[in-house]
């Protein structure tokens, strides 16, 4: 129904920024909200940030004021600036979108993941 593939990972040194970038495709009118979540090695996923298709976002308490979501509805793309970055942001990078479909009802996409390692 909706494809995610995210890009922009990569490895970096502490205190570095990236920016994740995560492009939706197939019936992207159909996405309500978008969010990025992560996973490190021996931990469950957790949430980072979400953001409405009216730009209302959320965030991780522990993450505010160092990373930002933000979004293209017409480019049906989600992006997370990440800032000042440490070794213990290092994991997986998943983009997720929440799918409303009339008379089908309400579904979830992910990407497949991009890898952020942050070394001191």
């Amino acid at each position: 129904q909706v494809q995610l593939v995210e890009s922009g990972g990569g490895l970096v040194q502490t205190g570095g920024s990236l920016r994740l970038s995560c492009a939706a495709s197939g019936r992207t009118g159909s996405i309500n909200a978008m969010g990025w979540y992560r996973q490190a090695p021996g931990k469950q996923r957790e949430l980072v940030a979400t953001v409405t298709n009216g730009g209302m976002t959320n965030y991780a308490d522990s993450l505010k004021g160092r990373f930002t979501i933000s979004r293209d509805n017409a480019k049906n793309t989600v992006y997370l600036q990440m800032n000042n970055l440490k070794p213990e942001d290092t994991a997986v990078y998943y983009c997720k979108a929440d799918i409303s479909i009339k008379f089908r009802g309400n579904f979830t996409s992910w990407g497949q993941g991009t890898q952020v390692t942050v070394f001191s």
